[in-house]
């Protein structure tokens, strides 16, 4: 215990990049950091049943750049762009009067999201699904979709029990200390009747550049080393 480290902060630098870009010092950091909470937990609830996976900000002087990664942007754009209007101006109101500009991206395949995933297991606890079915399910779609490996674990008073326990599922390959794996982390709350339940996801995706040619053949290809019958002797005569 207390040797848990967070899955994407542990990969900074390495395969995961920062969801917060900026640079501020002394009193603007701290300025700018509760800004940054509170347009996240706006876009939270604002956006609670779109598909929100992830949300990176990004600043330049008075301007601000948020960019959503979403499964469903039409919930998000609403009928001629009114949505992205509304949502404009309250995050500018939000963040002191600072120009904002909002981008869309899509996820193509939300079924391979850890954060999504972990979300979609939390509703279905929400509704008085099994957990063990939630879980199995949403493993086997994951699996089906072409992930390498997918892990899942929820905590809390699990089908209504007094005393909270925690129960993980996983299959295929989740190695959570190999940096180069491309590892994805979710995590999300349920709110039932009984108290919070947290649910956790890993997921490991295939490597798209796993199959890179190397300066070798193909096995049992010698490249371009002669055949062995025309090499030198390397053994000298013995005196």
């Amino acid at each position: 215990m207390g040797q848990k480290v967070n899955p994407i902060a542990f990969r900074l630098a390495v395969s995961k990049d920062w969801r917060s870009k900026w640079y501020a010092a002394g009193k603007d950091f701290t300025t700018k950091l509760h800004e940054d909470l509170a347009v996240r937990e706006y876009l939270k609830k604002k956006l609670q049943n779109a598909g929100l996976a992830k949300v990176v900000i990004e600043r330049a002087w008075n301007s601000i750049r948020v960019t959503l990664h979403t499964s469903r942007p039409g919930l998000i754009i609403g009928r001629q762009g009114k949505e992205i209007e509304v949502m404009t101006s309250e995050i500018s109101a939000l963040c002191h009067g600072a120009q904002v500009k909002l981008d869309i991206l899509e996820i193509r395949k939300p079924e391979l999201d850890a954060q999504l995933i972990a979300e979609q297991v939390a509703v279905q606890l929400e509704r008085r699904i099994s957990f063990r079915r939630a879980m199995k399910r949403a493993i086997q779609t994951a699996m089906e979709f072409g992930a390498d490996g997918v892990r899942l674990r929820v905590s809390g008073r699990l089908g209504g029990a007094d005393i909270a326990r925690s129960e993980g599922y996983r299959e295929g390959k989740v190695p959570l200390q190999t940096l180069r794996v491309p590892l994805e982390y979710g995590f999300a709350e349920a709110r039932t009747l009984y108290g919070v339940i947290g649910v956790k996801c890993w997921v490991n995706k295939k490597e798209e550049d796993a199959k890179q040619p190397s300066g070798r053949g193909e096995r049992g290809d010698r490249g371009d080393r002669p055949p062995r019958g025309d090499r030198p002797d390397r053994r000298a005569p013995r005196n």
